[in-house]
């Protein structure tokens, strides 16, 4: 008997987890400085994009966060996209 594929007739496939890109040895640091890196976080309306999306951790999307706020704050990066 060959399996059953799942409710609704598709194929079953397993999604890789992500890994938070700011942790390990060779990652990043958070610095407000850093426009480049912290534009890659930003949407192109200049909203702080959500650690579901980006796949940072808890701690580092904090910080991340607060990285963004006192760039924007220093005129280093938009509030608008």
């Amino acid at each position: 008997m060959a399996h059953a594929p799942a409710a609704g007739g598709r194929k079953v496939f397993f999604r890789r987890k992500k890994t938070c890109p700011f942790s390990g040895p060779k990652a990043p640091a958070i610095d407000y400085k850093d426009v480049k890196l912290l534009s890659r976080f930003v949407s192109e309306r200049g909203k702080i994009l959500p650690s579901r999306i980006t796949a940072v951790s808890n701690k580092k999307q904090r910080e991340l966060a607060k990285a963004i706020k006192r760039a924007r704050n220093l005129a280093l990066m938009p509030y608008v996209g």
